[in-house]
């Protein structure tokens, strides 16, 4: 692997010229997906300022253009007018002032009719390194570049540890005020949210108090990306608890969870109705973020980062790393959340293949299971074995999905092994593959599986025990193109 100096991971992107030989490079990668949002070049992360905006969606991710790793953070801008087909924008903010002058970090991305604004975590560093949080904005201008504003909305509080930032915006109606949710951990290390108020979204903000989450007070070291939405009426509190092992996690330490529940915005309480659930059950997701100003009560759509902030990938060889996971509808049944692919990607379905033991490399798979345990096989040799192994015992209603058996192993360290537990007996699995990802919904979204994998030659075949599979090839929807 790589030795990244810290002058390299931190170089300033001067122009396209510096990069244009690395995208002529990655984009012949057999690993590039054709129905996913993913980097430009170099290393892609959370997804940020997600909204949608006078009829069109607007999502940026972290971005770092040199190679497959953390350094000078920016903002890549893509767009969509359906969730499904994103075109590339270009840069969508730079680190180029004091407050950011070591990366535009995570945030989010309101629209108030009129304006669509941004909200972002200035990483400044001084010379000795110290790092000094800012939340900070920026409002898209009619070139659809966004505009920064000269100085940040705040600086960060010294009764917190220098981790403060992704900055999530809520306008709540009944209070007529806007929130500012911030993801940060106390001086002794304990994960939490502060909050922030204002009646405008541009000034006036004010420290409202820490988040109160009655039992989770010493949950994780790091809460990152919080989020708070309102759902049919049920509050849903979705965060990244960091610096934390979790039962059944292997040796992960960074997660995706959530919380239904309620929340009172006169005493900054979130009351949960149960425990903590995991917004997705597999190897690689993370960060997830809902869409801002999208006009609907019985729904959210979010999306999140396939990978993790401390594992590798083998893209890392061809200098990129990354994507962002397919948009989901989330709605509440039943006391939990259900979230279910975006309609429309029915349309990227090319003709049905008859199921032949073979798998195209961008594809969807309906698999309707048997009665009683199971086993389904992706990507395995000619002769059967190996492969992605996802195995069903139905007397404990959970489905395990076994990577052991892949050609290209990564993060073994971390595992390679977990599971899916179901509260309804398995009934159907769809599943959508694109060249180095898999997304499972179980049983219409009652639970989730995502994670990263790279078939090599040879590996694009499938077996089961039983049940029946349906196979589309899928077109791609978003463009490759090179633009800054």
């Amino acid at each position: 692997m790589r030795e990244w100096t810290r002058d390299e991971r931190y170089r300033v992107l001067e122009g396209p010229e510096d990069i244009r030989g690395l995208y002529d490079s990655i984009r012949k990668s057999a690993w590039r997906q054709l129905y996913h949002v993913q980097p430009v070049t170099g290393l892609s992360s959370d997804p940020n300022g997600f909204a949608l905006h006078k009829g069109i969606w607007h999502l940026c991710y972290q971005w770092c253009p040199w190679g497959a790793v953390h350094g000078l953070k920016y903002w890549y801008h893509v767009t969509s007018t359906d969730l499904i087909h994103w075109r590339n924008a270009g840069i969508g903010l730079a680190p180029d002032c004091f407050y950011d002058n070591r990366g535009t970090h995570s945030g989010s991305a309101i629209s108030d009719g009129e304006e669509l604004i941004f909200f972002y975590t200035g990483n400044h560093r001084d010379e000795d390194w110290t790092r000094t949080p800012y939340t900070c904005a920026a409002v898209l201008g009619e070139d659809n570049r966004p505009r920064k504003l000269d100085k940040p909305l705040f600086g960060p509080r010294d009764d917190y540890s220098e981790h403060q930032r992704d900055p999530k915006v809520v306008y709540n109606e009944a209070k007529k005020r806007y929130y500012i949710f911030i993801g940060a951990q106390t001086l002794d290390k304990r994960g939490c949210v502060q909050v922030y108020t204002s009646k405008e979204p541009l000034s006036g903000w004010q420290f409202a108090g820490q988040l109160k989450v009655p039992g989770y007070e010493a949950f994780g070291g790091m809460w990152e990306c919080p989020y708070i939405v309102n759902i049919s009426g049920r509050d849903v509190l979705i965060f990244s608890p960091q610096y934390t092992k979790l039962p059944g996690r292997g040796e992960s330490t960074n997660h995706n969870v959530y919380l239904v529940g309620r929340m009172d915005y006169d005493t900054l309480t979130f009351t949960p109705e149960g425990p903590y659930r995991h917004l997705d059950y597999g190897f690689d997701f993370y960060a997830a973020q809902g869409a801002a100003s999208i006009g609907e009560t019985d729904k959210a759509i979010l999306i999140a980062w396939i990978g993790l902030p401390d594992n590798h990938y083998p893209t890392e060889e061809e200098d990129w790393e990354g994507s962002l996971s397919l948009p989901r509808e989330l709605r509440i049944v039943d006391g939990r959340l259900v979230q279910t692919p975006i309609p429309g990607l029915k349309a990227l379905r090319g003709a049905e293949i008859a199921p032949d033991g073979t798998l195209p490399a961008a594809c969807e798979l309906e698999f309707t299971a048997p009665e009683g345990d199971f086993e389904l096989a992706l990507f395995t040799h000619a002769d059967g074995s190996g492969g992605l192994r996802l195995r069903y015992d139905a007397a404990a209603r959970r489905c395990t999905v076994d990577k052991t058996g892949m050609d290209k192993r990564f993060n073994q360290q971390v595992g390679e092994v977990l599971d899916m537990p179901l509260d309804a007996p398995l009934e159907k699995l769809r599943i959508f593959i694109d060249r180095s990802s898999v997304e499972i919904f179980a049983n219409d979204g009652e639970a989730t599986f995502t994670t990263h994998l790279y078939p090599m030659e040879g590996e694009f075949h499938t077996t089961l025990t039983g049940g029946s599979l349906r196979v589309w090839p899928m077109e791609r929807a978003v463009t490759d193109e090179f633009v800054l």
